[in-house]
């Protein structure tokens, strides 16, 4: 999708200039759904646009019947089809949808994580979580049956576990990485990645990032290095930073970045050119949604643009032929009562 991306000046000038208001995608209550959270959004091969979320029947809880809906978008965001249902677990909680598009093939794929309804993260032991997959071949129309993956990619010990949510990327190799976090026990936590080497078909466990970690988003640089930015526990409302030179089997000493204040939540990043853009809600509480550029990599961030000043959550960035997509959680009162899509303009 390179010539999709903005280069490097031409996307700097479009992440300061004004953004339009969001387009909801899904809105809390309509549907037979009580609440929508946990967007996902990924071009494919061919261009269109896949705006994955987590459908809640009936509360805003983590637990619960909850199914994976998606909609389709063929004009750039502009207009969504209908609400497809991708996973429906029953009474059971599925969600946590992050998806990666395999260069080759144009296959999307769909990582998905599984608990018993009932039980609530806090509750969740080691084998109530499960890890699950699948895949499109005709750019999200269809989708096979999920398969559980969950003895390739999950360790002995491990409790709760999740996928993403957001996106994976592929590597310049052909590797896919798709970002995702566990407890060990009932407190410690981590971040890590896991991977494939043949699209998506087997995986493995890679690097496992250091405690006080959680939700995590992955990016390739140009040199090839790779970027974790991750959701942290360490008490300073900064987001932490690891690196990978190795593709992601291994990860540098974790770094707190002053610049990326969050409120202890999810975040989305992606590599777009020479850039790095970011989005997060970038203040102690679940609010104000921003845009942020970093030409070295996110050493320094450099442009900042408040997408939503008001109640903000999750997010999923994705390029947008020559523009970028930003998917996220907004309302007027609180943080769940829309998932907004919007285009950032040259």
């Amino acid at each position: 999708m390179s010539n999709m991306l903005f280069r490097g000046a031409a996307l700097l000038a479009a992440v300061v200039c004004a953004c339009a208001a969001p387009l909801d995608v899904f809105r809390a209550g309509e549907g037979g759904y009580h609440t929508y959270r946990i967007p996902s959004l990924i071009a494919t091969k061919k261009g269109t646009l896949l705006a994955f979320c987590e459908g809640r029947r009936n509360s805003a809880g983590d637990a619960g019947d909850i199914d994976v809906l998606l909609r389709r978008s063929f004009d750039g965001g502009r207009s969504w089809g209908p609400v497809q249902l991708v996973a429906d677990a029953g009474a059971d909680t599925i969600g946590n949808p992050t998806a990666v598009v395999e260069r080759a093939t144009g296959a999307v794929i769909l990582l998905l994580t599984r608990n018993p309804g009932a039980v609530p993260e806090r509750d969740v032991g080691e084998r109530d979580r499960t890890v699950w997959l699948t895949r499109s071949s005709d750019d999200g129309a269809t989708w096979s049956v999920p398969v559980e993956i969950t003895a390739q990619v999950k360790r002995p010990g491990w409790t709760w576990y999740a996928t993403g949510p957001g996106t994976g990327i592929q590597l310049r190799s052909g590797r896919l990485v798709i970002p995702c976090d566990h407890n060990v026990g009932k407190s410690e936590r981590h971040s890590h990645v896991i991977y494939s080497d043949d699209r998506g078909a087997t995986w493995k466990v890679g690097g496992v990032a250091e405690e006080k970690t959680n939700e995590s988003a992955v990016a390739q640089l140009r040199s090839g290095e790779l970027v974790l930015n991750m959701r942290s526990y360490h008490g300073k409302n900064r987001r932490a930073v690891q690196r990978s030179r190795d593709d992601g089997l291994t990860w540098s000493p974790l770094e707190l970045d002053e610049a990326l204040v969050e409120p202890v939540c999810e975040a989305s990043m992606i590599a777009v050119g020479k850039l790095l853009v970011f989005a997060n809600p970038a203040a102690t509480t679940r609010t104000r949604m921003t845009l942020r550029t970093s030409a070295d990599g996110g050493h320094r961030w450099t442009t900042e643009k408040v997408v939503w000043e008001g109640p903000s959550g999750y997010s999923s960035l994705a390029a947008v032929r020559r523009e970028v997509g930003l998917l996220y959680e907004w309302g007027e009162r609180g943080p769940y009562e829309r998932i907004g899509f919007v285009r950032i303009k040259k």
